[in-house]
C-alpha cells in the first residue's frame, strides 16, 4: 500500500554506516535529517554521498535536510557535573566573569543578563531541572534550584515567557549553512524562528550562497506562536518542534497548539511536519508505548505532511524498527481517512482553483489517480495541500525537483524527460505508471499540468484511461 505521510529520519552514531542508511531507505525513509547541533562537517559530506549513491541504486528520491542549531542558549563546560539539590544556589555568568559561588557556569549568550528579570523561571536540560532567578546583576545571575538534578556540560536553557533578543543566525549557523549549500541540501531548517524576518534572513543568506533548498521554520517558543501566520507565509514548510515548544508553553496547551498550527498551514497553503518524542521509548525498547502509537496516529489523522524521528534513529537501539513502526501506523490510519483539513485551503489565484477542480474531479472517479507534470514541483505541492484521496503521481524532468516533493503528503515523484509534444509526454508517463507502478488497464487518470507546451504556461486538466 502507498503511504501518503512522509517519514524523516535523523542520522547519528547509531546510523552512521552505509548498511544502516540502506536499511532505513528500504524501510521507508523519505528524508534524512542532519542535526547540525551535533554533526561534524566531514561526516555530513560523507553521509550525503552515501545517501545519494544508495538512492540512485534503488531508483528513489531520498531527500536531505540540514537542521541548523540556531541561537540555542547553553551553559558552559564543567570540570565535573554538579549534583544540585532543592534550595541550592546556582550562578550563571558571562564568559569574562569569575565565579562567585561554588556552583557556577558560564553561558554562551552574553545578552541573557539584559533580557531576563528576577523571578523568571529557567528550564534546564530539556526540562530535567527547574530554577528561579533570585538575583540579577550586570555580569551574572543567582538562581535558586527548584528541582534536584545533575548538570553537565553545555546544557540547554529555556526561559518560558521571556522575550530574548537572540540573532536569527549565529556564526556557527553561517558555517553550517555554507556546508548545506555545498552539499546540495534539499531542505534547510532554521531553529528558534521567532518572526518572518528571521525566515527571510535565512532564505536571503542561503540564496546569496547559491542555494535553492526549501526553507523549514521550526516553531519552538511563544514568540513564534504569536507571529505564526507571518512565519507560515514566509516559509515553505513548518516544523512543530514539540521538544522546546513543550517547555515554552503549558503542556496541556501543546496538543491544541499542534492542531491549530496544522490547520493554519492547511489554510495558508504550506506543508507541515510534526516532530519530537514521537517514539521516544523505542530508543531503548523494541516496541512503542500505546500513548506513542496514539500520538503518531493523531499527527497522521490531522494530515501532517511528515512525521519525524530524532534520537530514535540517531542514537537508538532500534532505528529500522522505528521507521517500520511509523510506516505501519501511517498506512493503517490513512485507510481510515483524515480530518479533512484540505477543505480549509484559501484559494486566491486561478491556478489554485484549477488545481482544486482537478483534485475534486479525481476524487469523484472510482479508483482514479492524479498525474501531475511539474518542472519545479509547485503544482504537485499545491495539489497535495488540498489532500485528495487519490494518489498523486508527479513527473518532473530533474531528480532535484523529485527530492523537493519528498515532503509533500501523498506525492510519488518520478523523473521523466519532457517532450515538446504533449501527447508524447503523456503517453510516456502513462506507460511508466502501467509498467512500473502497476496501474491497471482502464484506470481513470486525471492529468494536471502547466508545462506541456514549451515556453507557454497553460493550466490544463485532461482525463484519460490507462
Amino acid at each position: 500500500m502507498f503511504r501518503k505521510t512522509s517519514i524523516i529520519s535523523t542520522l547519528g552514531p547509531a546510523t552512521f554506516s552505509t548498511e544502516a542508511i540502506a536499511n532505513l531507505i528500504d524501510a521507508g525513509v523519505d528524508v534524512f535529517r542532519m542535526n547540525m547541533s551535533h554533526a561534524q562537517h566531514d561526516k555530513c559530506r560523507e553521509l550525503v554521498k552515501i545517501i545519494r549513491d544508495i538512492s540512485e541504486e534503488r531508483n528513489k528520491h531520498t531527500a536531505i535536510l540540514f537542521d541548523l542549531q540556531g541561537p540555542s542558549i547553553r551553559t558552559g563546560d564543567l570540570e565535573s557535573p554538579y549534583e544540585l539539590n532543592v534550595g541550592d544556589k546556582f550562578e550563571i555568568r558571562r564568559q569574562s566573569k569569575e565565579a562567585t559561588i561554588p556552583f557556577s557556569t558560564t553561558v554562551n549568550y552574553e545578552g541573557m543578563m539584559d533580557d531576563v528579570a528576577e523571578g523568571a523561571t529557567l528550564v534546564v536540560d530539556n526540562g530535567t531541572m527547574l530554577m528561579r532567578i533570585e538575583e540579577k546583576h550586570d555580569d551574572y545571575l543567582i538562581c535558586a534550584v527548584l528541582t534536584a538534578g545533575v548538570i553537565g556540560n553545555r546544557r540547554h536553557i529555556n526561559l518560558p515567557g521571556t522575550r530574548l533578543n537572540l540573532p536569527a543566525l549565529t556564526d556557527k549557523d553561517h558555517k553550517d549553512l555554507k556546508l548545506a549549500v555545498e552539499c546540495g541540501a534539499d531542505y534547510i531548517a532554521g531553529s528558534f524562528v521567532r518572526d518572518a524576518a528571521h525566515v527571510n534572513e535565512l532564505r536571503a543568506e542561503m540564496e546569496k550562497l547559491g542555494g535553492t533548498a526549501d526553507i523549514i521554520s521550526k516553531v519552538e517558543d511563544q514568540e513564534a506562536i504569536k507571529n505564526i501566520d507571518d512565519i507560515i507565509l514566509a516559509s515553505d514548510i513548518i516544523m512543530i518542534a514539540r521538544g522546546d515548544l513543550g517547555i515554552e508553553v503549558h503542556v496541556e496547551e501543546l496538543p491544541i497548539i499542534q492542531r491549530r498550527i496544522t490547520q493554519r498551514c492547511h489554510t495558508l497553503g504550506r506543508r507541515v511536519i510534526v516532530a519530537t518524542h514521537m517514539l521516544e521509548s523505542m530508543i531503548t525498547n523494541p516496541t512503542p508505548t500505546r500513548a506513542e502509537v496514539t500520538d503518531v496516529s493523531t499527527a497522521v489523522y490531522e494530515e501532517a505532511d511528515a512525521i519525524m524521528l530524532s534520537g530514535e534513529t540517531a542514537t537508538g537501539d532500534y532505528p529500522v524498527r522505528c521507521v517500520e513502526t511509523f510506516d505501519r501506523i501511517a498506512k493503517r490510519i490513512e485507510r481510515e481517512g483524515g480530518v479533512g483539513n484540505g477543505e480549509l485551503a484559501e484559494l486566491s489565484t486561478d491556478k489554485q482553483k484549477v488545481i482544486r477542480a482537478a483534485t475534486t474531479l479525481v476524487d469523484t472517479l472510482p479508483d482514479a489517480h492524479l498525474l501531475v507534470f511539474t518542472r519545479r514541483g509547485d503544482m504537485a505541492v499545491q495539489a497535495a495541500l488540498l489532500r485528495p484521496k487519490a494518489p498523486i503521481h508527479a513527473f518532473a524532468p530533474e531528480a532535484e525537483t523529485c527530492r523537493r516533493l519528498a515532503l509533500g503528503r501523498g506525492i510519488e515523484p518520478y523523473v521523466l524527460p519532457f517532450s515538446s509534444k504533449p501527447m508524447t509526454t503523456i503517453n510516456d508517463a502513462v506507460t511508466y505508471l502501467k509498467e512500473k507502478v502497476k496501474v491497471a488497464e482502464g484506470t481513470p487518470i486525471v492529468i494536471l499540468s502547466d508545462t506541456l507546451k514549451d515556453n507557454k504556461k497553460l493550466d490544463s486538466i485532461v482525463v484519460i484511461y490507462a
